[in-house]
């Protein structure tokens, strides 16, 4: 082990060796005081000691050696005195920086790794998975818990518990809206469960950096007082209702007679089978198969991985609502405009329609329905697929291809590897006798109006 007495010159004129690198020690009081030439050229200052609690050997780097701000001779050796002197007292300096090093990257990693954040995480997590729920999901962290209660999103996500987040489902029962809180519980508990699987799923590297090892929200929980349990149970009794045969003529004849683009939109979601709203609006010309008359949605809904293709036939009828909404229109200097892409649309395929714009045509129409007692209340879109449902069960069609046509409880392993058919020529006769249906009797629109009792 070669000594010298360091001084600048020495150190300036040290010889670089030709490969790897060469510690010289200082001749000087403090032991272990040394400095490491690369071959580079590249120079450090160093005190090499043994921990007296484990007996290795230590090669502790105080700084390059150099100008400001690398250290001087002088400020390397005083930085080496004090590192000395706590070795000398029992301690192990290297071990010591290198655990508070880990610690300051521990804390760094926690403050980011947020109740906030993992919420964000969740939600982009279900965009890139093609789910269209991911701006529901956002919208409620959003409303609930980011503006609302930024300490609570900063808290670290692996330090949630249900008292924190409490506060807030009271102020949601206490507000009434106990459907709001039941959907923010399930993303929450969604969102932990969905990072805990990143400890043994490689695919959920989204979540890596949270280090969740449990769902601490698993026993929150929102139950209904009676009041509540009774309005669910009057909701989900209203959920189930459906128009009859005679006002699903009524609807018919009033859509069939609108010859604006909204009508072709009520027209088509109807004769496709009462569509989810939301899959119809994302139809472009790359979905429509002209030869083999169909159209095909991507099914995102549930648990699915992957958009499962969903084929729907087109009726003549509603091949020609398709056409009335995509028709070309002329300008003003009379050029004609071709339509866009999109399909289900009421700006001639240029977006396309959004639920809110449906239930608007929906609305509009059931308001007039009931304005001339054709029926006794008002409806939704989501209340046409179920009328598609229960009118063609009442028809005879059977419940496998009822599934079939409104693409739901397919996800078993049966329809997912082994039932290859796509039941394209049942759900078209379904939609033949969805269509009349409509008319029955070849009487369009012959409704009994409904007498309400006086008082």
């Amino acid at each position: 082990m070669a000594k010298h007495p360091f001084t600048t010159v020495f150190l300036d004129e040290l010889a670089v060796p030709g490969e790897g690198q060469r510690i010289d020690y200082d001749d000087g009081p403090i032991r272990g005081f040394a400095i490491k030439t690369f071959y580079t050229g590249a120079k450090q200052f160093l005190l090499v000691y043994v921990a007296k609690a484990t007996g290795r050997e230590r090669r502790m780097v105080l700084g390059e050696y150099g100008k400001a701000p690398r250290l001087s001779l002088a400020a390397a050796r005083k930085l080496a005195a004090e590192k000395r002197a706590l070795v000398d007292l029992g301690h192990d300096p290297w071990l010591e920086a290198k655990e508070a090093r880990a610690a300051a990257e521990a804390k760094a990693a926690r403050d980011t790794a947020t109740f906030g954040a993992l919420m964000d995480a969740y939600a982009e997590h279900l965009k890139a998975a093609g789910k269209p729920s991911w701006r529901q999901v956002a919208r409620a962290f959003e409303r609930h818990i980011t503006e609302p209660r930024p300490k609570l999103a900063k808290l670290p996500a692996d330090s949630v518990a249900v008292d924190d987040v409490m506060p807030v489902f009271h102020a949601l029962a206490k507000a009434g809206k106990l459907r709001e809180a039941e959907k923010l519980r399930a993303y929450l508990r969604a969102a932990y469960t969905a990072a805990r699987k990143a400890r043994t799923d490689a695919t959920m590297h989204a979540f890596a950096g949270f280090q969740i090892a449990h769902n601490p929200l698993v026993d929150l929980d929102v139950s209904r007082p009676k009041e509540a349990a009774d309005k669910a149970a009057a909701a989900a009794r209203e959920r189930k209702w459906a128009l009859s045969q005679l006002q699903l003529a009524a609807y018919w004849k009033r859509i069939a007679a609108d010859d604006s683009a909204r009508g072709a939109l009520l027209r088509f979601h109807l004769l496709t089978g009462g569509q989810r709203v939301e899959q119809l609006g994302r139809l472009t010309e790359a979905d429509h198969d002209p030869d083999h008359k169909t159209v095909t949605l991507l099914d995102t809904k549930g648990r699915r991985t992957m958009a499962r293709e969903h084929v729907v036939p087109l009726i003549p009828d509603a091949a020609k609502a398709l056409a009335a909404m995509r028709a070309p229109t002329v300008d003003e200097d009379g050029n004609t405009i071709q339509p866009g892409p999109y399909l289900f649309t009421v700006s001639n395929g240029e977006q396309g329609a959004v639920y809110h714009t449906v239930w608007e045509a929906v609305q509009a129409v059931a308001r007039d329905m009931v304005a001339a007692d054709e029926i006794d209340r008002l409806f939704t879109p989501g209340t046409i697929r179920k009328t598609v449902e229960t009118r063609l069960q009442a028809a005879g069609v059977s419940r496998e291809i009822r599934a079939h046509l409104g693409s739901h409880g397919l996800g078993g392993v049966q329809g997912q590897h082994y039932e290859a058919h796509e039941f394209d020529d049942e759900k078209r006769a379904a939609l033949k006798k969805l269509r009349a249906l409509c008319e029955p009797k070849g009487k369009a629109g012959n409704v009994t109006p409904i007498r309400r009792r006086a008082g």
